[in-house]
């Protein structure tokens, strides 16, 4: 038996290590989609490939982190698993990467001559090949169009690098520089974890170390089953939509889930949900259940310890041939969009469950890419960005503008990175007024970023979602508002695009502005406090007029400043 204190300290250290990976990773990375946007997770997993502590920024690496494992431990028997490893692949069908740019690389933790685990992490690469720079054409039609695929294979043998593997990766990317840097620091976040997890053991002793890690992956498993014990049994459903495939321009796809819950058990049926697509809006099923896992951790603790004891409390059903389960080589590159929506069907499933955790509609994500040959150094590039939106109006509180939020802690990269690495001005970065949708509890707004591009012949793709359907609002509260991306925005050469393509040629000189949706409100918009609407117009939140159509609180401005006009307000409000 662990004693409690022991247990506790073990779990702070462990968690404490996975943060130190992290850290180690993301100072060390070349690429801003490293260094700035922080698009990586870093793990520690026992020897049966299980997660033992993860520090969560992309909560779906739950899911891949495991499925990853499975693929090394099926291909290298444990006797070819040396000190001085590491394995790398990006797979999502022999491994259990999200997409091509998605590398994971797992290191073999040894104590004494004992393999005991592995240290692991992924990180999302600038390019890795494919039809477009960036390696995520949202036009694709097989996995094979979206870059250089590596099945689970020896990155370093006994601490050499393979200079083959290597050079393979670097030939295959128009940034080859960039990526094998940003690999060689995944390695090195990875050494710096075993050498903590073996002091760990110094200090305290393998045994009990590896006793305390099942131990908390139980703990974490029972306070889950205790949580849902309490939520009263039945059946629930929810749906939500994602725009397109990026082909198929015209047809909406549908992720739906049932939700059955029973005693200390839940089980999410996702048969019902379109069928697989020709375009890259597939996602395979480890990343369903990991954005399951974490509707679970958001509705019963966010301070959960990170182990396999949350997937095990998950059971799921798949149809074969279904955008959630899709047959092989369909495309995947543009998971990320119906991740978000999966996340978002689910939790409407479970508000059944827990009415007073119920949230609206939110932006989703996006990825810009930008790439070309810069005329100045006369050197390619790939300008890479993440980003989100407003989040949807919760139970009791606003929604939050301009921020990453459910299965994407993403940071927006600064103007100034940018800026400094690419040949791109951003001229515009702010919030969109009335962009979040009205409701006792208002939508988290939007935001409008403009890029003048400043050299010529630049290749842009884009992968996101909600430009054709709203954000939801939930209870009577309304819709946010759809996102959008223009070339050339009010000329006469102004272009609209889809909200996921490949390969739009932009030149020099061309503007370019991405404006992201704004989240769904929650409740009667009647409902809000008119001093709240009055605060919203204040900060710019809410205009004077949509104040007036939505919620029905009249406004008006003086010297300068807006007041509220409660008799014309009573009268809308129909209380006179």
């Amino acid at each position: 038996m662990v004693d409690p204190i022991t247990l506790q300290v073990i779990q702070a250290r462990l968690a404490g290590i996975v943060q130190e990976m992290q850290n180690s990773l993301f100072r060390t990375g070349y690429s801003t989609i490293i260094r700035e946007s922080q698009d990586a997770s870093c793990a520690i997993l026992n020897r049966q490939g299980e997660v033992v502590a993860q520090h969560v920024v992309l909560p779906l690496h739950m899911g891949a982190f495991p499925a990853c494992a499975e693929a090394i431990l099926k291909t290298y028997a444990p006797a070819e698993i040396q000190k001085g490893d590491a394995y790398i692949t990006n797979h999502p069908y022999l491994g259990g990467s999200p997409h091509a740019p998605d590398m994971g690389v797992f290191t073999p933790i040894f104590y004494k001559g004992e393999w005991v685990g592995f240290t692991a992490n992924m990180a999302h690469k600038s390019d890795i090949g494919g039809t477009v720079p960036g390696s995520g054409s949202g036009s694709a039609r097989e996995i094979y169009q979206e870059g250089l695929h590596l099945p689970p294979i020896k990155l370093v043998s006994r601490l050499r690098p393979i200079q083959e593997i290597e050079a393979m990766i670097a030939a295959n990317s128009r940034t080859p520089g960039v990526v094998i840097g940003d690999l060689r620091g995944q390695v090195g976040a990875a050494r710096l974890g075993e050498r903590r997890i073996a002091e760990l053991m110094e200090r305290y002793g393998k045994q009990t170390i590896l006793d305390c890690t099942a131990v908390l992956s139980s703990n974490t498993e029972k306070r889950v089953r205790q949580a849902i014990e309490t939520w009263p049994d039945g059946e629930s459903q929810g749906e939500s939509f994602v725009d397109h495939d990026g082909i198929d321009l015209t047809r909406p796809i549908r992720i739906q889930v049932k939700v059955k819950k029973t005693g200390d058990r839940i089980h999410f049926d996702f048969s019902g949900s379109s069928d697989q697509t020709q375009g890259p809006a597939n996602i395979r099923p480890p990343l369903v259940r990991a954005a399951c896992v974490y509707c679970l951790v958001a509705l019963v603790d966010r301070f959960l310890p990170i182990n396999q004891g949350l997937t095990r409390v998950v059971e799921t059903t798949f149809r074969a041939g279904s955008v959630v389960d899709p047959y092989f080589p369909a495309s995947v590159n543009t998971y990320m969009p119906t991740a978000l929506t999966v996340a978002e069907a689910v939790l409407r499933a479970l508000a059944a469950f827990v009415p007073e955790k119920r949230i609206s509609g939110g932006s989703g994500s996006a990825a810009l890419v930008l790439g070309g040959r810069d005329a100045q150094t006369q050197r390619s590039y790939v300008h890479y960005e993440i980003f989100s939106g407003g989040t949807g109006a919760r139970w009791s509180k606003d929604g939050v503008s301009a921020t990453a939020f459910h299965l994407s802690n993403c940071k927006t990269a600064p103007v100034e990175i940018i800026e400094s690495e690419f040949p791109t001005r951003v001229e515009r970065f702010e919030m969109i007024p009335d962009s979040g949708g009205a409701g006792r509890w208002r939508g988290g707004l939007g935001f409008a970023r403009d890029y003048r591009i400043l050299t010529d012949e630049v290749r842009f793709s884009m992968r996101t979602d909600k430009h054709a359907i709203a954000p939801f609002g939930s209870d009577n509260g309304l819709s946010g508002a759809c996102g959008s991306c223009i070339v050339n925005p009010d000329t006469d050469k102004e272009t609209r695009l889809p909200s996921r393509f490949g390969d739009q040629r932009l030149n020099k000189g061309d503007l370019l502005r991405v404006e992201r949706p704004g989240g769904g409100g929650l409740g009667n918009p009647l409902d809000r406090a008119a001093e709240q609407v009055l605060e919203d117009v204040r900060q710019g939140y809410v205009s004077v007029e949509r104040a007036k159509s939505d919620y029905k609180v009249s406004i008006r401005y003086s010297d300068g400043e807006p007041c509220l006009d409660r008799g014309e307000t009573q009268i809308l409000r129909g209380k006179l």
